[in-house]
């Protein structure tokens, strides 16, 4: 049984931010202003899986370093947005795109700039140390903080839902 109050049964994608959701809220700044993130390698399989079994996956940053771009391509995701001024607005295009209704898409988001976003999604998600003010929109706050595991929670109890979660093919590569 799921920890969220939702019919997960119906989410066909998923939208997550950068900063914060799938890296830790704190980054380190190299001496040469690089920014230094760091992922979770199990975020990083669940997401794997979960395009795999045909969930679309979108990352909506605000971030201008494009350090990650090659790291969440090469986990298959092909729908990543950065610089992104208004988040709302590129997922709205991202869902129109994939032909994806509201009810159909999580968002997750662990900051003010993601608010208007998880507010036309379906189901609005925060990690566990997200901002106060979206603890306060969010239909689901995961246990997980950001960057340590908040995106294979949702991703499992979505693919729980379906029936699609440790099938026997989620040995197989």
């Amino acid at each position: 049984m799921s920890a969220i109050d939702y019919d997960l049964s119906i989410i066909r994608g998923i939208v997550f931010d950068m900063d914060g959701v799938l890296s830790a809220s704190t980054v380190a700044v190299r001496e040469d202003g690089t920014l230094q993130r760091h992922s979770n390698v199990k975020d990083g399989y669940a997401i794997q899986y979960a395009l795999r079994c045909g969930l679309k996956i979108a990352v909506i940053s605000g971030a201008r370093d494009l350090s990650m771009l090659r790291p969440y391509q090469s986990l298959g995701l092909t729908d990543i947005y950065f610089h992104c001024s208004s988040k709302t607005q590129v997922m709205l295009e991202w869902m129109g795109r994939h032909n994806l209704a509201k009810e159909e898409v999580a968002y997750v988001g662990d900051d003010i700039p993601d608010i208007k976003a998880m507010l036309e999604a379906g189901l609005s998600v925060t990690p566990a140390d997200g901002a106060r003010e979206v603890k306060e929109i969010a239909r689901y706050i995961s246990p997980f903080n950001g960057g340590h595991g908040v995106a294979r929670d949702l991703i499992m109890q979505i693919l729980s839902a379906k029936g699609q979660w440790l099938s026997p093919d989620a040995y197989e590569w």
